[in-house]
């Protein structure tokens, strides 16, 4: 079985209600939801949340309920954390899970395609740890970082010398190829990522080490009202208006 995890938690201090913040006339947490339940590939869909209107909003797309509990509510809580308890409630409910699709209420720039283009990617190669969607952000280049020092003044975010001879360095974004930033769209993972997550890679220790791309551009978990208008973009370039979606035919 695949199983498809939406993730979304009630509180936000950036941007209060952020999980069900109107785009293109729409709850934002609806767009993972409709490319789960247009995915060729997910067997069931559940929502982990502890925001009874995400739930309801879930099960009116054929959702299973995961009640989050409070120590796992709270803006100091790990993703990490959040996901691992997720996988066991729908272990103990389920014991032949091969996959798990993670999706977050406030990453809508995700399509059935994509979710199904990583799975059959992990189907494909056994030795894959997961596959996740990412966003060309090379403008965000490591190498233009910088940090305040004591003083009040910019410094290097990473010493320049971990990206080789600081002589070969220049202010061109291009200049260390293509940066690639996971932008929270989808992960798709083996259980075993889930099970043994203090092992993975940092940051993002759920998805194991051996990680596939879902290339994509412009998106992003929202966090800040701000970041909409660019989210609302994806959704228009890639088919949906505020009648129509790209699964209707």
């Amino acid at each position: 079985m695949i199983a498809a995890i939406l993730f979304g938690r009630k509180g936000s201090v950036g941007f209060p209600g952020k999980n069900l913040y109107p785009v293109l006339n729409r709850p934002l947490c609806v767009y993972p939801l409709l490319a789960a339940v247009n995915s060729k590939k997910i067997d069931k869909i559940f929502v982990s949340t502890d925001d009874e209107e995400i739930m309801k909003i879930g099960e009116e797309y054929g959702a299973e309920r995961i009640e989050r509990p409070a120590y796992l509510a709270n803006s100091t809580v790990l993703v990490d954390e959040v996901f691992a308890h997720a996988h066991n409630e729908v272990k103990k409910r389920y014991d032949n899970v091969e996959m798990v699709v993670i999706l977050v209420c406030n990453a809508p720039n995700i399509l059935s395609s994509v979710i199904d283009q990583g799975i059959e990617k992990l189907n494909s190669d056994p030795s894959l740890d997961s596959a996740v969607g990412v966003s060309d952000y090379t403008t965000w280049t490591p190498i233009r970082a910088r940090s305040e020092d004591s003083d009040g003044l910019l410094q290097p975010f990473i010493p320049f010398e971990a990206f080789g001879d600081p002589k070969n360095i220049n202010c061109d974004r291009d200049s260390m190829g293509s940066v690639w930033f996971v932008d929270m769209s989808v992960s798709v993972v083996r259980p075993r990522c889930l099970e043994n997550i203090d092992t993975g890679m940092l940051p993002q220790k759920w998805l194991g080490h051996k990680i596939y791309p879902l290339k994509n551009w412009g998106g992003l978990d929202a966090d800040f009202e701000w970041q909409i208008p660019q989210l609302e973009f994806w959704l228009k370039a890639h088919g949906f208006s505020e009648s129509e979606t790209p699964y209707d035919a």
